[in-house]
């Protein structure tokens, strides 16, 4: 009776968190960032000096909180590790990081709480922002997948999730998804913002392309 109140708990607290943190994404890529391009330059004070920090307040605390319920998950509470959570994991892992280690650092210096270059930091935290909204809809995909997946023989396999032929984990899948996963983030740390993911509506669309190919490599590879 306790393993079902804290897996049902921590669950709870895994979807809480990751709204709250994915809602906020959302916002700030499809909302704030379109908004302040237009915006009188006393409203775009504002926004940087009263809204963006309460924001970023949330955001990055329900990025940690996310990451922190999803790993008691699936280390203390399902034991359970298969593809579609291993790539679930890893990219919600990557974007928590981009998070904490890129876009709250640079953001700071955006809203002047922090001393810096702002013309150097905004890119720099854009394009971080826009690399985690590319990886968001794949990440929620797996979230969903790997739990309630059906396996290819039409059931669902044992481990409860998307596995290739006979619920063995495909290597070649794994390799495939991960250096996909890999040359992402490359991008986000040492690459540039480029076509793909530039606009609101670029960003969405690969998003959905993403999904489609790493859903693809985790049950048909």
């Amino acid at each position: 009776m306790m393993d079902y109140v804290m897996d049902v708990l921590f669950r709870w607290g895994h979807i809480l968190f990751g709204v709250t943190w994915i809602g906020l994404l959302y916002y700030f890529n499809f909302v704030q960032t379109e908004y302040v391009k237009v915006a009188e330059d006393s409203a775009k004070a504002d926004v940087m000096q009263k809204l963006a920090p309460r924001a970023l307040w949330w955001f990055r605390w329900a990025a940690l909180f996310t990451f922190l319920t999803g790993l008691v998950l699936i280390w203390f509470i399902t034991g359970r590790l298969n593809l579609a959570i291993t790539f679930g994991a890893i990219m919600g892992t990557i974007m928590m990081l981009n998070v904490w280690g890129i876009i709250w650092p640079n953001q700071k210096i955006v809203i002047g709480l922090s001393s810096g270059d702002k013309a150097k930091a905004a890119p720099k935290a854009g394009l971080a922002s826009r690399t985690n909204t590319l990886m968001s809809l794949p990440m929620l995909y797996f979230m969903v997948a790997s739990a309630h997946g059906a396996a290819p023989d039409g059931g669902v396999n044992a481990y409860g999730g998307l596995y290739s032929v006979d619920g063995q984990v495909s290597m070649t899948g794994l390799i495939i998804g991960l250096v996909i996963i890999a040359a992402i983030e490359a991008n986000a740390l040492w690459g540039k913002m480029n076509p793909a993911i530039q606009s609101v509506n670029a960003v969405i669309t690969s998003s959905i392309v993403l999904t489609v190919i790493m859903a693809i490599v985790t049950s048909a590879l």
